[in-house]
C-alpha cells in the first residue's frame, strides 16, 4: 500500500472520528424519561425514535419534515404517509402501487448491518446481485436486474449511476426507514426504474433529546461501534448526529478484511411555525471485501475452496461519498406546501485487483486474469422544487403537485484498459503475488450531463371511498462525452422521455383498499451518464405495467396484508441483427408477470410473524446475441440473474419478561448466469436468528447468529465463478440509551 493509500485508509480515520463523536455526545446529553424507551422497548408496543419527536413537538413548534412520517417497528406501515410512491404524501393504502415502508428499528433489531441485507431480507421480491464491481448496490425486482432498472434514492433524491456502479448509502445505523416501490416509477424519478425504486431515508433532527450507542464484537474479528444523538440546541434549532464504524478481519484465508465508516449529521431550523430549513451532510467511506468470487470445478463449488480468495496481496477497493442537502419547506396555509431541495454528491472510487478466475481441468490450476485498476470521480449537483395545493375541482376534493428537477453531473474515469495479463496458481497452495499489469493507468474519458425534468401529479377524490390518481413526467437529459484517448470519438447526445401513470383506489373500509393502475417507464440501455459511443444512437428502452392489488389492516392494527398481481413489458432492448450478428440493433423485448403477497400478524401478545412471497415468470420475448459469429435467439429464456421464486419469513417471540427471540428465513430461487440458461445457479435458503435481553429499560444485550445452518450459497456469479455469501458467524451487541 502506498503512502497515499495509507493516508486514506480507514484505520487512520476511524479512531479520530469516533473520539470526536463520543465527545460531542458527552456535551449534548439531554436525559429524559421519553428517550429512555427509544429503541429499547421490544414487542408489540415498541416506540420508534421519530414517534418521540412528534410527541415532543406539541408546544407550538411544528416540525414540518417530521410530522407525516412515523414508521412503526412492525408490519408494512400501510397507513404511514411516504413520498416514494407519490409526491402527495399518500399512505400505501391511498396509493395505486406496491409500497413497503421498512422501519429502521426493525432493521436494527434483526441485526441487518448493511442496506443490502435490510432490503433483501425484508422487502418482497427484491434480491441482490451486488458485487465489488458495482459497489454492492445492484438488485433485481419483478424480472428486471441491475442499477439501470432498479433505481436507488437517498432521502428522496436520485443517485445517477456511473458505469453501472452505486456505492452509497451503505450502513443501516442512521436509517430511519427504507421505502420500497415495486414496478415502474419513471413518472416519479425518470429513467432507470422499470423494476422499482429503493429510497433510504436517514434519521432526522428531533425535538425530544435522543442519545443512543451500540458496541458489538463477533466471530471473524468483528468490531462495531456506533452512536446516535439528537435533540434541541435552542428554541428553534434541532440536530441529529449518527456515527457508525465497522471493522472485520474476515472469513477468507487471505485478503479477507474489510471496514467502513458512516457519519450523518443534520440541523433543522424552525424559522417560523410554517417555515423549516434543514441542512444535512452524510459521509461514507468503505474498504469493502476484496473478493470477486470462487472458481467452479465441474460446474459447482468444491467445499475445499470456500474460504480461498484468489485476489492479490496489496489489492484495494475504496469508496468515498459525500452528500450535502439543503431543504426548505414552507406551508403558508393548511392547503399549500412548497418544498425545495438543493444537493451535491461527490463520489471517489478506486479498484486495484486481479478480478477474474477460472479452473482449467487440463492443468488442475486456477487461471487468474484481468489485472484491473480503475479510478472514478463523480460530482452531482442538483435542485428539486415542488408545490402542493389542496382544493376542489368540479366541486370535488382535489390534491395537486407540480414541480421541476435539474441536475448537472460530471464524471471522469482513469484506468489501465485493456487489462492484459494472466497467471496460474495452485487451487490450495499459492502465493497471491502483487499487482502487475503491462498497461499503465491513464485518463480514459470524462462526461458532462445536464438533466431537467417537469412533473405533475393529481388526486381527485370522488367520494370518501374512491379516488383517481394520475401523474406525468417529462425528462430531457443531454450527455457530452469527451474521449481522452481517441478525441474523434467524442460526442454529444440528447434524450427525452415522457412517462405517465394513472390509477384508481377504492377503500371499502378505512383500513382496506382495492386498486388498479397503468404505468409507463423508460430505462437506459446502459448507465446514462457513461454511455459509450457504440450506443449513442440508441434511444431509451420503454416499458409499461398493469397492476391490480388489495391491501388490508385488520385486528385493530395487529395485522396487515397485501396482495398484488402485475404484468410488465419492456421493448427496445439491445440485440443483434440476425443477418449481421456483429451489428447491434434495438428491437429486443422482455416481459414478466407475477404475484406478490405480504402478511404481518400479531398472533398473541408476545408472538408476531411476518412473511412475504413473490412468484413470477420472466422471459426474453425477442432477444438475439452473437454466439460464434452466428445470431442466436434466446426468446423464452429466463433473464440472467433473475430468480422467479423469492420469499422471506420472520418470527419473533417475547417468551419471558425482558426476553425476545427472533428467527428469519430468506429463500431465493434458482437463477441463470447466461442467456442460454445452461449455467444454472441453485436456489438457497439462509437462516438467521437473534436473542435479546433487556438488561434495563435503557439497555439491551443481543446475541445474533447469521447463516445458522452454514449454507454454502451463491449471491451472484458468472459461468466460471460464484460470489459466495457469508458463512455462519456470531455477534454479541450491547445497546444503550441515555
Amino acid at each position: 500500500m502506498s503512502s497515499a493509500d495509507r493516508t486514506r485508509s480507514l484505520a487512520g480515520r476511524m479512531p479520530a472520528a469516533l473520539l470526536f463523536s463520543t465527545g460531542a455526545l458527552a456535551l449534548t446529553t439531554f436525559p429524559s424519561a421519553a428517550q429512555d424507551r427509544a429503541e429499547t422497548t421490544t414487542g408489540p408496543h415498541a416506540i420508534a425514535l421519530e414517534e418521540l419527536a412528534v410527541q415532543g413537538a406539541g408546544s407550538g413548534t411544528r416540525l414540518l419534515a417530521q410530522t407525516p412520517y412515523t414508521a412503526a417497528a412492525t408490519g408494512l406501515n400501510l397507513t404511514t404517509p411516504n413520498r416514494s410512491g407519490s409526491r402527495l404524501d399518500l399512505s400505501p393504502l391511498q396509493t395505486p402501487a406496491s409500497i413497503e415502508v421498512i422501519s429502521g428499528q426493525k432493521i436494527r433489531e434483526r441485526g441487518q448491518q448493511t442496506v443490502q441485507e435490510a432490503i433483501t431480507q425484508n422487502a418482497a421480491g427484491i434480491t441482490t446481485i451486488g458485487s465489488p464491481g458495482n459497489g454492492f448496490g445492484a438488485y433485481t425486482s419483478r424480472g428486471f436486474a441491475g442499477v439501470n432498472s432498479v433505481m436507488q434514492l437517498y432521502d428522496g433524491t436520485r443517485l445517477f449511476v456511473g458505469v453501472n456502479t452505486t456505492t452509497y448509502p451503505l450502513d443501516t445505523w442512521n436509517v430511519d426507514r427504507i421505502e420500497v416501490l415495486r414496478g415502474p416509477a419513471s413518472v416519479l424519478y425518470g429513467d432507470g426504474a422499470i423494476g422499482g425504486v429503493i429510497n433510504v431515508v436517514p434519521k432526522k433532527p428531533v425535538a425530544v433529546p435522543v442519545n443512543a450507542a451500540r458496541a458489538a464484537i463477533g466471530s471473524d474479528g468483528v468490531k462495531r461501534l456506533a452512536v446516535d444523538s439528537g435533540g434541541p440546541v435552542g428554541e428553534n434549532l434541532f440536530y441529529r448526529l449518527n456515527v457508525s464504524g465497522n471493522q472485520v478481519d474476515g472469513w477468507l484465508n487471505q485478503n479477507g478484511n474489510f471496514a467502513n465508516l458512516a457519519v450523518s449529521g443534520s440541523l433543522l431550523y424552525q424559522a417560523t411555525p410554517d417555515l423549516a430549513v434543514t441542512l444535512s451532510h452524510d459521509y461514507g467511506y468503505q474498504e469493502p471485501l476484496r473478493y470477486f468470487g470462487t472458481p467452479l470445478i465441474g460446474g459447482r463449488i468444491d467445499p475445499r475452496l470456500r474460504f480461498q480468495n484468489y485476489n492479490i496481496d496489496g489489492s484495494r477497493i475504496a469508496f468515498e461519498d459525500n452528500w450535502t442537502q439543503l431543504k426548505v419547506e414552507w406551508s403558508p396555509s393548511d392547503d399549500i406546501v412548497i418544498r425545495n431541495t438543493a444537493y451535491r454528491l461527490l463520489s471517489d472510487r478506486h479498484w486495484r485487483n486481479l478480478e477474474s478466475y477460472a479452473f482449467v481441468p487440463s492443468t488442475g490450476l486456477i487461471r487468474r486474469t484481468s489485472p484491473i485498476e480503475i479510478f472514478h470521480h463523480q460530482e452531482q449537483i442538483g435542485n428539486r422544487f415542488d408545490a402542493t395545493v389542496k382544493g376542489t375541482l368540479f366541486g370535488l376534493r382535489n390534491e395537486f403537485v407540480a414541480g421541476f428537477e435539474v441536475n448537472h453531473i460530471d464524471f471522469g474515469v482513469r484506468n489501465n484498459s485493456p487489462y492484459r495479463g494472466e497467471n496460474s496458481v495452485d487451487p490450495f497452495f499459492f502465493n497471491p503475488g502483487f499487482f502487475s499489469s503491462p498497461d499503465s493507468v491513464r485518463p480514459l474519458y470524462r462526461s458532462s450531463t445536464d438533466q431537467y425534468s417537469l412533473f405533475a401529479e393529481d388526486r381527485l377524490i370522488l367520494s370518501d371511498q374512491l379516488s383517481l390518481i394520475a401523474g406525468l413526467r417529462y425528462d430531457a437529459p443531454t450527455v457530452r462525452r469527451e474521449d481522452l484517448v481517441t478525441p474523434s470519438q467524442s460526442f454529444t447526445k440528447a434524450f427525452d422521455a415522457l412517462s405517465y401513470r394513472f390509477g384508481a383506489v377504492f377503500n371499502p373500509t378505512p383500513d382496506s383498499s382495492l386498486y388498479a393502475s397503468y404505468a409507463t417507464a423508460v430505462d437506459p440501455v446502459t448507465s446514462l451518464i457513461t454511455i459509450p459511443i457504440t450506443q449513442k444512437d440508441f434511444k431509451l428502452s420503454a416499458g409499461e405495467q398493469v397492476e391490480i392489488g388489495y391491501k388490508q389492516v385488520f385486528w385493530d392494527g395487529r395485522g396487515e396484508f397485501t396482495l398484488a398481481g402485475y404484468g410488465i413489458n419492456k421493448r427496445d432492448l439491445l440485440t443483434v441483427d440476425p443477418l449481421r450478428p456483429q451489428v447491434p440493433v434495438q428491437v429486443g423485448r422482455q416481459s414478466s408477470h407475477g404475484v406478490e403477497a405480504f402478511l404481518s400478524l400479531g398472533l398473541w401478545e408476545n408472538w408476531r410473524v411476518e412473511g412475504n412471497l413473490a412468484l413470477l415468470h420472466a422471459q426474453y420475448d425477442d432477444f438475439q446475441q452473437a454466439v460464434g459469429g452466428v445470431a442466436v435467439n434466446f426468446a423464452g429464456n429466463q433473464p440472467v440473474n433473475v430468480p422467479e421464486r423469492i420469499a422471506n419469513l420472520w418470527l419473533s417471540w417475547a417468551f419471558a419478561p425482558r426476553w425476545e427471540a427472533r428467527a428469519g428465513v430468506q429463500f431465493v430461487g434458482e437463477t441463470f448466469s447466461d442467456f442460454a440458461n445452461t449455467v444454472r445457479r441453485p436456489s438457497y435458503e439462509v437462516v438467521n436468528g437473534s436473542l435479546d435481553y433487556r438488561v434495563s429499560d435503557t439497555s439491551r444485550f443481543s446475541v445474533r447468529v447469521y447463516n445458522l445452518l452454514d449454507t454454502i450459497y451463491p449471491v451472484t456469479g458468472s459461468a466460471n465463478t460464484w460470489l459466495l455469501g457469508r458463512p455462519r458467524s456470531v455477534e454479541v451487541a450491547y445497546n444503550l440509551t441515555f
